[in-house]
């Protein structure tokens, strides 16, 4: 009989490492491996800082999105309009929507999209904290900016029929050809969501 050999150190950290998405039994190996024989430094750097993020790194009371402070840097800047609000999954998605120099709002990160499978709801997405939030009286507008994946649509929806009982204006960001694409390599529903939301040309 083969005796089961004991979870080692080295076992757990590769273990450890599969947490990162992405990230496969060999990847976390390589990278075990990596810190283990080339970057003890790295690694022990690593290791305090994430001790220190997961220590002091919050959630913003306005808009959900990472912060050290109760109220993050974004909310409390005068510059930005707070009647605006958009609403996004991720906090990836917010700084994606930050570079385009496009919004000058606010935001609410939802930290998530409804998604059955995955056991996520409105309740778990923290759609109850944007009820909360609509409260305030100050917001007249609301751009939902999921996906547009099978769950950002759902998503969408549920916050459509949330945000129903508030006197708002909701809008959902556009889709469709990208800039600088040429027809002939836009896929088939890309170019017909393109047609379904044209507008005016101007000149």
């Amino acid at each position: 009989m083969i005796e089961k050999r004991k979870s080692t150190l080295i076992d757990e950290l590769v273990g450890a490492l599969r947490c990162l998405p992405g990230v496969g039994p060999k990847s976390a190996q390589r990278m075990a491996f990596h810190l283990l024989q080339h970057d003890r430094v790295g690694a022990g750097k690593l290791s305090k800082v994430l001790a220190e993020a997961l220590a002091n790194i919050t959630h913003c009371e306005q808009c959900n999105n990472f912060t050290e402070a109760p109220v993050c840097d974004l909310c409390l800047s005068p510059s930005r309009d707070p009647s605006l609000v958009c609403i996004v999954e991720s906090p990836a998605d917010l700084l994606m929507m930050e570079h385009t120099l496009a919004f000058k709002g606010m935001y609410f990160v939802l930290m998530g999209k409804i998604s059955p499978l995955d056991g996520l709801g409105p309740t778990e997405i923290g759609l109850p904290r944007l009820i909360k939030r609509m409260a305030d009286g100050l917001i007249k507008e609301v751009i939902i900016a999921t996906n547009f994946t099978v769950e950002g649509e759902a998503t969408s929806h549920a916050i459509c029929e949330i945000l129903k009982p508030f006197d708002l204006k909701i809008s959902r960001i556009a889709r469709g050809v990208p800039v600088g694409g040429e027809l002939e390599y836009v896929d088939s529903g890309t170019l017909a969501q393109a047609f379904i939301e044209r507008r005016d040309a101007k000149f």
